[in-house]
């Protein structure tokens, strides 16, 4: 294909510009991993939206997944180099294409790739990229009302020979958006809905003529998922018509069995596709199938990409059971090793976990996982890093999850976590351990019982503090703290530093009102106590900092990084922002530290959700230079201006 050397020169000039050298970086680069041969899960930043083809006319399958977030937001070509040997590739890292989207849809008429863009098609992609569409003959919104998902694909629905239109939607308007929880943590509101509609087309694929929108039915009823359907039409029961595979919001996956004909289709009611009699489950949510014969088997497969830009393979074993076609577990994508990425709205903490003098990464993510991020071999300039490993305690994986009930924002977060954390020897035993904040707004303590070389973290402890009276907790939280249990709120960072300079380990982060306070430790050895916050830290009016005044669902996401950015011998903050805002420790007046937002310390923006800065000094010049986790879950690293050149 003559696109094929072009795809190949714009790969080796991307990896050249991904190449991260902290002896020429003047700004937040994306950082890499400095590791030949490693490979890591296939990722693009904040949501996967997969289109799987052979886009470079080799005879195997490639990948192109459509990432509409910031700062990665584009429609990037992971190459198969595999001659199609394997059905779990290891894809060359992603080229960038052109622009991203959301509701970004792969359908195939007469075996060609076409790829629909909410009520618009994406023209010649193969040739111009992604940066060019045209409107479709029909109304964008098929189903009158706000909708989050508004997937459209071409499909011969009743096949008539032409291409129909099928629009799925995902509707909110019962479930709102937060704090809908009764006192027993009962969500009070409706359920996500997710429709699938069909537009006839009564002319030909030359002219078309869509007749109105109609909801596909099971039996008199809408076919119905939990918003986000990302429906897929094939023959998946080998009878001759096509059935039908929807993704959901959450993590699952529901087959509607046609049992009318190719040209009169019936659908009857859904069944979750379960592997040994347990339901199949993404690792995340927010899920998005397409079907396709990946392995080129005969029987028809899904690429499924999940929230956090990883994108997964279901093989199908081409076998029916109890009228149910069975698929294997989700198995993940790998690439070969480029920008350093951990899920999504990474949080990232620099410190020596493994005892052996260099900084290694512990970061956070969406998903809820805590991971590290080992540093190899200490370079000072362009240090090796390991793939992430998620950390463990009580022998098993960190991971926190909303659940049902543990989200403000709703059930359908319950596969989110958020997690947020630092490290610090918190209690003074010489050993490394975790405090840890999450989507729950209570902070945790993973102690560590290992060695300074070894850590074990044991599970998971409650922080609690000294109140004076009632404990206090945000107030539109449903549950109530246990004892006198440290509860603030929800995504913001825990950070354990020794603030008052009297060796023992402060917390500093919001209280349960959005204030920024501090938590003062009293006592020693076994008697060890956390004082209740103090809202020291003032604007230049002396006016107590509150960086976060909204309520539920907009309360809280705040992180911070406390260190002496500037040199001057005293301690800011670093606040996310578009990247990290430097508030600058001005003074102390009255036991008051004021504050002065001096604004991000980069023009490079890397949120539209949050960022997540933090500090490391891998060159030992005395000079802790940035990181911010970003919100496609890439890291990026800045020097700071102080350090030596």
């Amino acid at each position: 294909m003559v696109a094929q050397p072009r795809i190949r020169i714009v790969a080796a000039l991307c990896s050249v510009m991904l190449f991260f050298s902290a002896a020429n970086a003047e700004d937040l680069e994306q950082l890499t991993y400095h590791n030949p041969g490693l490979e890591v899960d296939l990722g693009v930043g904040l949501w996967a939206w997969p289109l799987p083809m052979d886009f470079d006319g080799d005879g195997d399958m490639d990948l192109l997944v459509s990432c509409p977030d910031k700062p990665s937001n584009g429609t990037y070509f992971f190459e198969n180099s595999s001659n199609g040997e394997t059905k779990m590739p290891v894809f060359e890292p992603g080229v960038r294409l052109g622009k991203g989207y959301h509701n970004t849809c792969l359908s195939y008429v007469n075996g060609v790739p076409r790829v629909l863009v909410a009520g618009q098609e994406v023209v010649d992609f193969k040739q111009h990229g992604f940066d060019k569409l045209t409107k479709l003959p029909v109304d964008r919104n098929v189903h009158g009302k706000k909708v989050r998902a508004n997937q459209w694909y071409y499909v011969d629905y009743d096949g008539d020979g032409d291409q129909d239109l099928v629009v799925a939607v995902g509707d909110w308007s019962d479930y709102g958006w937060d704090d809908a929880y009764n006192s027993e943590g009962q969500w009070t509101n409706g359920p996500l809905h997710g429709f699938v509609y069909v537009l006839n087309n009564a002319g030909t694929d030359q002219k078309p003529e869509y007749e109105k929108p109609t909801k596909i039915k099971v039996g008199d009823q809408p076919l119905e998922v939990f918003g986000w359907p990302s429906p897929n039409f094939a023959d998946f029961d080998h009878d001759g018509d096509l059935d039908l595979i929807c993704g959901e919001f959450l993590d699952q996956l529901t087959y509607f069995e046609n049992t009318g004909s190719r040209t009169k289709p019936h659908y009857v009611a859904g069944r979750r596709l379960h592997d040994n009699g347990q339901p199949i489950q993404m690792d995340l949510q927010m899920i998005v199938p397409s079907a396709i014969d990946w392995d080129q088997d005969g029987d028809i497969d899904l690429v499924i990409g999940d929230e956090d830009g990883r994108v997964a393979f279901m093989e199908n074993t081409g076998e029916l059971l109890g009228g149910l076609p069975q698929f294997l577990p989700p198995r993940y994508f790998r690439q070969k090793a480029a920008g350093v990425k951990f899920g999504a709205l990474a949080t990232p903490y620099a410190f020596d976990w493994d005892g052996d003098g260099d900084e290694d990464l512990i970061v956070g993510n969406t998903a809820g996982y805590i991971g590290l991020i080992e540093n190899l071999d200490g370079d000072p300039h362009s240090p090796k890093l390991a793939e992430p490993v998620y950390l463990q305690a009580g022998g098993r994986p960190i991971r926190i999850q909303a659940g049902p009930n543990g989200s403000i924002q709703g059930p359908c977060e319950a596969k989110w976590g958020y997690t947020t954390q630092t490290v610090a020897d918190w209690n003074q035993d010489g050993l490394p351990d975790l405090l840890v904040n999450s989507i729950w707004g209570e902070i945790l303590w993973y102690q560590n019982i290992g060695t300074r070389t070894r850590p074990e973290l044991a599970r998971a402890q409650t922080v609690k503090v000294e109140w004076d009276g009632e404990v206090p907790k945000p107030e539109w939280n449903w549950w109530n703290p246990r004892g006198n249990q440290l509860v603030t709120q929800w995504r913001t960072t825990p950070v354990a530093v020794d603030y008052n300079q009297d060796g023992l380990m402060d917390l500093v982060m919001l209280d349960h009102e959005g204030y920024l306070s501090i938590f003062e430790r009293a006592g020693s050895g076994q008697d060890l106590k956390l004082l209740p916050g103090k809202r020291i830290f003032v604007d230049e009016s002396l006016k107590p900092i509150q960086l976060n005044p909204k309520r539920a669902g907009g309360s809280g996401r705040y992180k911070i990084h406390v260190v002496d950015w500037d040199g001057d011998g005293r301690l800011d903050l670093l606040v996310n922002s578009m990247n990290a805002d430097f508030y600058r420790n001005e003074k102390t007046v009255e036991g008051k530290t004021v504050l002065k937002n001096r604004g991000p310390l980069s023009a490079r923006k890397l949120a539209g959700h949050t960022s997540s800065p933090c500090t490391v000094d891998w060159d030992q010049d005395g000079v802790r230079d940035l990181i911010v986790g970003a919100e496609d879950g890439y890291l990026y690293w800045m020097q700071n201006p102080r350090s030596q050149k």
